[in-house]
């Protein structure tokens, strides 16, 4: 990947990501809590999403420890309000689904698009505009497959973790949703260490080849 590339892949990922939490705040409003639109967190504008760990150092750390191949990051959280929700636990797991829901049906919607534009033009490898709308469209639907395995990763604080917690009795659940901010280390280190012969890397990896196999990419 070059640095105009990685750029590109940087805005699709911002935005991605953006549209992830929105989704959250969308859905918990819903639920009965507005915290996410009282705070001005349901726009489009990056300046109210901005994470310097998520969205800045996590791309940089990702792009240059998979040596250009790989971008990935994420948002800002959205305030969620358990109390506000009608029923806690299982509104908060359902809250959670939304987001990486999200980018499943964002991916689903590039790779529906890239097919139209490979069935539909006579240009694919010739005129460079439709090329470029092709790479951005597959760029689109990769970031997104990411951000939704990421998300989907029984480790806390992602999203995961809030779903897998409804499987655990109340008191087990808050334990394990206590490891908190923690597990963004937890999730570094498997990241660049492989412990016991598991790679978090690979099987990322491995989740991202197949869902595109299944988009038919």
């Amino acid at each position: 990947m070059d640095i105009l590339s990685a750029i590109l892949a940087l805005i699709i990922l911002v935005y991605s990501a953006i549209l992830h939490e929105i989704a959250h705040g969308f859905v918990a409003e819903r639920l009965g809590d507005p915290t996410a639109r009282l705070l001005g967190r349901l726009t489009l504008n990056p300046k109210n999403h901005i994470d310097p760990v998520m969205t800045i150092l996590f791309p940089i750390i990702t792009f240059f420890g998979s040596g250009g191949t790989l971008i990935f990051g994420g948002a800002k959280p959205v305030p969620v309000d358990p109390f506000n929700l009608r029923d806690g636990r299982k509104d908060m797991a359902i809250v959670s689904l939304a987001g990486p829901g999200t980018n499943v049906l964002i991916a689903v919607i590039g790779a529906v698009l890239i097919k139209l534009l490979i069935f539909t033009t006579p240009l694919w490898g010739v005129n460079p505009i439709v090329d470029f709308i092709g790479v951005f469209l597959a760029l689109v639907v990769r970031i997104n497959i990411l951000l939704a395995i990421f998300n989907f990763l029984p480790i806390p604080p992602l999203d995961g973790s809030k779903i897998f917690a409804l499987l655990l009795p109340e008191k087990e659940a808050a334990a394990y949703l206590s490891i908190g901010t923690f597990g963004i280390l937890i999730i570094l280190i498997l990241l660049q260490f492989p412990i016991g012969g598991f790679s978090l890397g690979s099987l990322i990896s491995s989740l991202l080849t197949f869902s595109e196999h299944l988009l038919g990419l």
